[in-house]
């Protein structure tokens, strides 16, 4: 009788438990926000929708969204009315996770969270479904793919990457240069520029050879630029597949003195065809510091030396400008490096406003991000070409090796020997097919085959949810009150285009095979 009353107990136990879970239903987690939490205070809820890890600084502790919270210039023009939403939206996104004892990178999804509700912004962890590492996947996936050139014997891999002080002789050598040569193996591009190279040509001349020595079917070379053999000034350099590429003219550096060569053009020419590009690799001054005048903090989100991150761009242009006639005309040009301004700040603008694409917006509209800081991606780390260019690249990606990492794992605080954070800044891939035609855009589907670009100014694509006799596709916008601006539309091609509302912040919802995908976008 004892026995059959403690199962009986339990059975009435675990029914009470379940009862008081109470499911939360998040219309759109793009807009959502922790107030709706208020009422569940003290109780256990189970959301429907993926929590997101967007920060993983305090591990065991996470910082966790909805969504993917995202540097507010990165989306939206600084001072402008967007960015205070942004930054509004981001503060009431956010909630603090604990309990989980599972060790996520961020963007991790954590489906069918189970939690208690402490306070709106403080969950204590109970279940979920099984939690994965995206570290699987980035260890497997075909990079070539990544950038739509998985099948194409003919197109080039470009891969920019900043190397977080890449020196030579200091304690921690052997381990950096693990994790960097791990990776690099693993990217295998015909391409690469470098950020923040230290020790002058020892330290290229190192990467190169084991480069060579891991890849044994590549023949890699690197641009000398006159500086010594060693020294402790960061400079940008190239490194390139001799089998596939060589230089055209002389290199081109601008900066303050040859040790310098933080900002650098050089002309490359794919042996097969003859085809030629510009290929700027640079590195603009950093936010950190106390700046003067001008380059003064102006507290509109974009940091301190602005102003001479504006003059470097405009270095960039005006040289660009100098060396086409020198090509026979020839406008193509692939900018990239750490420009140390997000998508919608000054610098990065001079180049749109002189016709300039930003790749990483044309490829994947306001979700791209090749860092994080204080729990907010977006990109530092850009690719940018002229409308010539454009015609000619597959695909550009971050791909997302470091950001999404603990600080914990750099070659300086742990004994991780994978490639993983082996920088701060995730490298950036191009994929370019150089046969001069105006080819267009065919990406490899994504995993829901679905995806948006940003076209023209004032137009959105939407490709892979084109209406079929089995299928029907169609969109609508909201403003983020919830309120329709254009009403449910049926896709009617592979590539259909959406004129964009005014100035704000807006939410597309696709509705494609009985799966709803939402997208936030903002017209400045």
């Amino acid at each position: 009788m004892k026995t059959r009353f403690s199962l009986f107990a339990l059975l009435v136990l675990t029914c009470q438990v379940l009862i008081a879970q109470t499911h939360i239903k998040v219309k759109d987690p793009n807009t959502w926000t922790t107030d709706e939490l208020t009422p569940y205070v003290g109780q256990t809820v189970i959301f429907d929708v993926p929590i997101i890890v967007t920060s993983n600084a305090s591990y065991p502790s996470y910082t966790v969204s909805t969504r993917r919270l995202f540097t507010p210039t990165n989306q939206a023009i600084p001072n402008s009315t967007a960015i205070k939403t942004v930054s509004s939206m981001n503060g009431k996104g956010a909630m603090q996770l604990s309990g989980l004892s599972k060790e996520l990178r961020c963007g991790d999804k954590i489906f069918n969270l189970t939690a208690k509700v402490n306070s709106p912004t403080d969950l204590r962890y109970i279940s979920s479904d099984p939690c994965v590492n995206s570290r699987a996947y980035y260890d497997t996936v075909n990079v070539r793919r990544l950038v739509n050139i998985a099948d194409c014997d003919t197109c080039l891999l470009v891969c920019t990457s900043n190397l977080e002080n890449y020196f030579i002789g200091n304690n921690n050598h052997d381990r950096q240069r693990k994790k960097v040569i791990d990776a690099l193996k693993h990217i295998d591009a015909d391409l690469l520029g470098f950020v923040e190279l230290e020790c002058g040509d020892a330290a290229i001349k190192e990467i190169v050879s084991y480069l060579n020595t891991n890849l044994p079917h590549r023949n890699y070379t690197y641009v000398a630029d006159g500086t010594s053999a060693s020294g402790s000034d960061t400079k940008a350099a190239f490194v390139y597949d001799k089998k596939i590429l060589k230089t055209y003219g002389e290199l081109q550096v601008i900066g303050t003195g040859a040790g310098k060569a933080r900002k650098a053009m050089q002309v490359f020419e794919q042996k097969s065809n003859g085809e030629r590009f510009i290929y700027s690799v640079n590195h603009f001054k950093a936010k950190s510091g106390a700046g003067t005048g001008a380059d003064a903090d102006q507290h509109d989100g974009q940091g301190s030396y602005n102003a001479t991150r504006c003059q470097e761009a405009q270095a960039v242009i005006d040289l660009y400008k100098r060396l086409v006639p020198q090509l026979d005309q020839d406008n193509d040009i692939l900018i990239m490096g750490d420009l140390n301004a997000y998508a919608k700040e000054d610098p990065i603008r001079k180049f749109l406003d002189c016709g300039m694409i930003d790749l990483h917006r044309a490829y994947h509209a306001d979700t791209s991000y090749s860092y994080q800081y204080g729990g907010l991606a977006g990109y530092l780390d850009h690719a940018i070409c002229s409308s010539s260019m454009y015609k000619q690249v597959r695909g550009a990606i971050g791909f997302h090796v470091n950001s999404d990492e603990n600080d914990k794992y750099t070659y300086d605080k742990s004994g991780d020997q994978t490639m993983f954070r082996y920088s701060d800044h995730d490298p950036v891939l191009v994929g370019l097919r150089l046969d001069g035609s105006a080819a267009s855009y065919d990406p490899h589907p994504t995993t829901n085959n679905l995806e948006i670009m940003r076209g023209d100014a004032n137009k959105l694509i939407i490709r892979d949810a084109e209406s079929t006799d089995e299928k029907i596709g169609y969109y609508a916008i909201y403003d983020m009150s919830g309120r329709p601006i254009v009403g449910a539309t049926k896709i009617e091609s592979n590539a259909h285009v959406v004129d964009l509302p005014a100035s704000g912040v807006y939410i597309l919802y696709i509705y494609f095979d009985a799966k709803v995908y939402p997208y936030k976008f903002i017209v400045p």
